[in-house]
């Protein structure tokens, strides 16, 4: 039987092709004596179109957290790194990351470190998190790092989620509200229009307007959607190059409310990721570009790769942050004394967990003020749709009496 496969060779890099086995396992036996590590092993000619689908076959961050729990309790238990990758990968769920850790115990079995094998695989396991692991090789202390790391890739589960909650209640209100006008739009208002125009009724201006609106979308909601399709993709594409990045990245930062959510959000994870790596023997400056990426935002990751120039010319982290009036005052001086005290780890800590709480303050404000901000929204435009319907009836009625 023949088998699709794709694999990755000892060097990194990603290879396809066909094997000729009996069975799946077969396959992947044979993709291993060549040297390579299997990532995903399929029947040629089999439909595979749900495992292109973005939410199958692939390894999310909540399978890492759990790898990472689970490592960090079976070190501090007395196993060893081999024997408890050993036992995982036939306990872990998630058949992609299965394979992922049979290819990390034969790099293993071969010579090559623990931070070295997943250093192959920049998806599954960020540049700080394989930072942190080859400091724990080097220091001995591989059970208290995974600690630190599971840990951390927790605490920033639990701050997206608590930035996606912010967002979610108002997305879904205003989604409802566009649906209902839009059925609005296009079944009851041509009707009523019909009405009006075989009693002869006058119309208001507002009732015009909205009919209006109405015989739009029904004759051209094909070119509508055509025209926002298009509009989308343009925009996505215009995102993803440097300048566009630059430009949403600086401008998003700028929105009320959204703005100081995102701003305080990343705050939080740039203090506590530069806090572990500091903590483990980092040098400063591969601790700051480490961390610049982590912030996703290319405003805050360009001013702290500048921060990191700096520091390399001498100039300690809290003055080079002075310079740049997007770290707030309470972040540079307890850098400032985590420096001079030599507790910089401590006091990125602290700072990360300030901003983590000033997150889930901004996140409740944000929904307070939303909720009656929603409500007037949706009250203007509901009263606005009724008094283009009602007002032609009323004046109907009033010129019959």
């Amino acid at each position: 039987m023949r088998y699709r496969y794709k694999a990755v060779t000892s060097d990194g890099k990603k290879v396809r092709g066909i094997a000729e086995a009996k069975q799946e396992r077969d396959a992947a036996s044979y993709l291993r004596q060549r040297g390579l590590i299997p990532i995903d092993i399929s029947k040629e000619g089999e439909f595979e179109i749900f495992k292109k689908l973005p939410f199958v076959g692939k390894i999310k961050s909540k399978d890492l957290i759990i790898f990472t729990r689970q490592v960090s309790s079976m070190l501090a238990s007395g196993l060893t790194l081999v024997k408890s990758l050993e036992i995982l990968k036939d306990q872990i769920g998630n058949k992609a990351f299965q394979e992922i850790i049979r290819g990390i115990l034969l790099d293993i079995e071969e010579g090559k470190t623990f931070s070295e094998s997943i250093a192959k695989y920049p998806d599954i396991f960020p540049e700080v998190y394989v930072s942190l692991v080859k400091a724990g090789e080097s220091s001995g202390l591989l059970d208290k790092i995974f600690l630190r790391l599971a840990n951390n890739l927790e605490k920033q589960q639990r701050l997206r989620r608590t930035v996606k909650s912010a967002l979610i209640y108002p997305a879904i209100v205003i989604t409802l509200m566009l649906v209902v006008i839009l059925v609005i739009m296009v079944f009851v208002i041509p009707e009523l229009n019909r009405l009006y125009e075989s009693l002869n009724a006058e119309v208001p201006l507002a009732t015009k307007i909205v009919v209006g609106l109405s015989s739009s979308i029904s004759k051209g909601w094909p070119l509508i959607i055509g025209f926002g399709g298009v509009l989308a993709y343009g925009f996505l594409r215009w995102k993803k190059t440097d300048k566009g990045k630059e430009i949403y990245d600086k401008n998003i930062l700028r929105v009320p409310l959204l703005g100081k959510i995102l701003h305080l959000s990343i705050l939080t994870e740039f203090s506590r990721t530069l806090g572990l790596l500091v903590g483990t023997g980092t040098l400063v400056v591969d601790a700051l570009e480490q961390s610049a990426k982590v912030t996703g935002n290319f405003t805050y990751e360009r001013t702290i790769m500048d921060i990191a120039r700096r520091v390399e010319k001498g100039v300690p982290v809290g003055e080079s942050m002075t310079y740049f009036s997007i770290f707030p005052s309470i972040l540079v001086q307890l850098v400032k004394v985590g420096e001079e005290t030599g507790k910089l780890d401590e006091n990125l800590s602290k700072a990360s967990e300030y901003f983590e709480e000033e997150v889930n303050q901004s996140v409740k404000n944000l929904t307070t003020l939303m909720e009656p901000l929603i409500l007037i929204v949706l009250g203007v435009g509901v009263g606005f749709l009724v008094f283009s319907v009602i007002s032609p009836i009323y004046n109907l009625l009033s010129a019959i009496q």
